[in-house]
């Protein structure tokens, strides 16, 4: 596994698992919850140590107790909640403190290594209110990093006039289909690195290109989408209820794409 270096110097695994239907009947991600996450304990089996959840999702309690009972180390799993901008979530200070209180009893923990501001808030104010209670459990070492998601340039250049630290994340949508090009660009100028979530998102056409590419490399069209992802030092998420595909996802640094091939994936 190669890893990224956040601001923080905390190192993040370039390659993690997706959580959004574990646990779930149909593995839908509106499914009713029904207990079963034997993905995530493969995916730690076969080695992930990157686990991202979210509140919203529903399932962040079994994600919790299957990791923390999965055999691996607290400190070799790199453990990504998100809080969601209900009232109910972030309406106050005190709201705020517990449902971070509530992550971290659903993680069995005492620390979390990211948390991210899901989506962003119609209210400024309200950002305000919740970043800075996220700083002030970064600053006790029990958020280890902190960051938010779906953010754009402007929100987060709107940021700098009352952060005392700046996100260190920003997971937002990256694959053929909305390459989010420019806005990588710009975080990554302002050493906020990035994750990208539903990283394999491809139409068949796309998804044929990539297996041509992938040909003279012996790899498939999804290995070689994500190793275009983390050859561009984006974090990549993707999520598999099979062990197999767990494993193949991960098969992603024994090889190089050539520039030339990096080119004609950027112009899918």
């Amino acid at each position: 596994m190669d890893y990224i270096q956040l601001n923080d110097r905390t190192n993040m695994p370039l390659v993690g698992t997706g959580t959004n239907t574990f646990g779930k009947v149909d593995a839908e991600y509106r499914g009713e919850l029904n207990g079963d996450f034997t993905p995530l304990e493969t995916a730690l089996e076969v080695g992930y140590r990157l686990v991202d959840t979210a509140i919203s999702y529903r399932n962040e309690a079994g994600v919790g107790h299957t990791a923390a009972n999965s055999g691996v180390k607290r400190s070799e799993v790199f453990l990504t909640t998100k809080i969601p901008t209900d009232d109910q979530y972030t309406i106050s200070e005190d709201a705020v403190h517990q449902t971070i209180e509530q992550s971290l009893d659903h993680f069995e923990t005492d620390y979390l290594d990211l948390y991210l501001v899901h989506h962003p808030f119609d209210s400024v104010k309200r950002l305000k209110l919740v970043w800075s209670v996220l700083e002030e459990y970064y600053e006790k070492g029990i958020l280890k990093s902190i960051g938010v998601s779906n953010f754009t340039e402007a929100m987060i250049e709107e940021m700098k006039s009352f952060a005392k630290v700046m996100p260190e994340v920003n997971q937002i949508q990256s694959n053929p289909t909305e390459w989010n090009d420019d806005l990588i660009a710009y975080l990554q100028k302002e050493n906020i690195a990035v994750t990208a979530w539903s990283p394999l998102k491809a139409e068949k056409a796309q998804r044929q290109q990539l297996a041509e590419i992938g040909q003279c490399y012996n790899k498939s069209w999804a290995q070689v989408l994500l190793r275009y992802h983390v050859q561009r030092g984006v974090v990549v998420i993707p999520k598999s209820h099979d062990r197999e595909h767990q494993v193949d996802n991960l098969a992603i640094f024994d090889f190089e794409l050539s520039s030339e091939d990096k080119a004609k994936i950027k112009a899918l």
